[in-house]
C-alpha cells in the first residue's frame, strides 16, 4: 500500500524525562493503524507531535513524503484524549462552529447534521445545550466534530475511553466506513481488544520505545502459538498422560492444552481422540494482549535483588 504518514526516529524529552524516543511508523494510505501500549508508554505525545501540537526534539514527520504544513491539521480529524467542548452552546453550534475551524463551508454543515446527529442517537438533543448532555453523550458529540468536515485521515486519542458497548460498535462500524472510503485512520488505545478488532497495522510503544512494529497478521503468525482448545465428550484429564501436553486448563465445556515445543497438534489430536469423542479441536491464535505481555516482559527485565 501506498504510505501516507510516516515518522523517522522521532523523539521527546521532558525535563530529563524521555517519553518518545527514536520511534519510526509507516503508515499507509487507507489503513486502520493503531498505536497501542500501558498507560504512559509516549502514545499521546506521539499523537500530539503528528498534530505539530507540541514539535519533536530530533527526528522527521512526513505527510505523502512531504514535511507538515499549516493546512495539515484541515485535512485531519483529531479527537485528543482531552475533550472540549464549549458547554453553553448548542449541539447544532458546536457542530457548526468545530466545522468552520477546519474551513468547512457552514452549507454544507447544515446539509450533514441531522444525519450525524441521527446516527449517533442525538437528534432530540440538536437545539440542547452541550452541559445537559450526559458525559457519554458529550463524546459522541465531539466524535461528530471528528468527522463532520470529511477528513482524509482520523487520529483519535483513546476513542473508547468511557463508551459503552454499543457506542463502541457503532463508532467501529464508522470507521470501517471511512476505511472502505480510503479513510487513514490512526488510533491510540491501552485497551488490546479493540486494536485487535480493527487495526491493519499495529505499533507497540513501551516506555516510549517502539518495541514491535508491523501488520497485525503478520505479527500474529511471528509469535505463533503453543496452544490449543478442545471441546470433548468425557474426562478431559486423560489430555495429562498425553506427550507433547506440558498443561491442561480445564472450563466447563471445554479444555486448553499448553503444549511443548515442538509438539505437532496433529500428533495431539490422534492420541487425544483414541481416547475420548472429541467435538471441537482448535489451535489458539496468540491475542494481542498476550503478545504485548510477552514482549513488554522481554522489554522490562526483573530488576536486579537487593542485597543491602
Amino acid at each position: 500500500m501506498q504510505e501516507y504518514l510516516r515518522l523517522e526516529n522521532i523523539s521527546k524529552t521532558y525535563d530529563r524525562k524521555v517519553a518518545v524516543e527514536n520511534l519510526c511508523l509507516s503508515i499507509p494510505r487507507g489503513s486502520i493503524y493503531g498505536i497501542i501500549g500501558p498507560n504512559g508508554a509516549g502514545k499521546t505525545t506521539t499523537i500530539r507531535m503528528i498534530m505539530n501540537i507540541i514539535a519533536p526534539d530530533s527526528g522527521t514527520i512526513l505527510i505523502e513524503g512531504r514535511p507538515l504544513t499549516k493546512d495539515f491539521r484541515n485535512r485531519v480529524g483529531y479527537l485528543p484524549e482531552e475533550r472540549g467542548l464549549y458547554k453553553k452552546m448548542t449541539l447544532e453550534e458546536v457542530i457548526i462552529f468545530f466545522a468552520e475551524m477546519k474551513d468547512y463551508p457552514r452549507s454544507k454543515t447544515k446539509a450533514v447534521v441531522d444525519r450525524w446527529l441521527d446516527r449517533m442517537s442525538l437528534g432530540d438533543y440538536k437545539r440542547r445545550k452541550v452541559e445537559e448532555l450526559s458525559k457519554g453523550m458529550q463524546q459522541k458529540l465531539q466524535f461528530i466534530t471528528t468527522m463532520i468536515h470529511e477528513p482524509e485521515m482520523i487520529i483519535l486519542d483513546e476513542l473508547f475511553s468511557g463508551l459503552d458497548p454499543l457506542n463502541i460498535e457503532l463508532i467501529k462500524d464508522i470507521l470501517l466506513e471511512e476505511k472502505r472510503r480510503g479513510t487513514t485512520i490512526l488510533f491510540s488505545t491501552h485497551v488490546m481488544e479493540q486494536a485487535e478488532k480493527l487495526c491493519d497495522y499495529i505499533c507497540m510503544i513501551n516506555k516510549g520505545q517502539g518495541v514491535l512494529d508491523g501488520k497485525m497478521a503478520e505479527i500474529k503468525r511471528k509469535f505463533g502459538s503453543n496452544s490449543i482448545q478442545v471441546e470433548l465428550e468425557g474426562e478431559g484429564a486423560v489430555a495429562r498422560d498425553i506427550p507433547g501436553v506440558e498443561k491442561i486448563t480445564e472450563f466447563n465445556n471445554y479444555i486448553e492444552l499448553d503444549l511443548a515445543e515442538g509438539a505437532e497438534p496433529q500428533t495431539i489430536l490422534r492420541e487425544l481422540a483414541g481416547k475420548v469423542s472429541v467435538r471441537r479441536f482448535e489451535i489458539m491464535e496468540p491475542s494481542l494482549y498476550d503478545i504485548f505481555i510477552d514482549v513488554a516482559r522481554i522489554d522490562s527485565p526483573a530488576p536486579e535483588a537487593n542485597h543491602a
